[in-house]
């Protein structure tokens, strides 16, 4: 796997998609964290992990999911009842998106 280099043109790119304004001494401090951090995955990298599960877990983990069971529910114009505006059968609510 290629080396990722941590260089200041990388920070100072990373902070402007981060939309951080950070002043030269914190670009140098993040310059040097990161690759602090690039060099533990680079470790973890150089594990001889032939052999082992993909995953573990200290506590088994499992979904626990109800069964579908159909059940009788509102009708819809009970349900648009309480509706403040309702539309062609649906609840009308305001606009968020532009």
């Amino acid at each position: 796997m290629a080396r990722m280099e941590i260089t200041p043109e990388l920070v100072k790119h990373l902070s402007r998609l981060s939309r951080l304004a950070l002043t030269p001494e914190e670009e140098a401090r993040l310059e040097g964290e990161l690759r602090s951090i690039v060099g533990f995955f680079e470790k973890l990298n150089e594990l001889n992990t032939e052999g082992l599960p993909e995953m573990a877990r200290p506590v088994e983990i499992t979904n626990r999911l109800r069964a579908d069971q159909v059940r009788p529910s509102l009708a819809q114009e009970q349900a648009l009842s309480v509706a403040i505006e309702a539309h062609e059968g649906q609840f009308k609510v305001p606009r968020v998106i532009e």
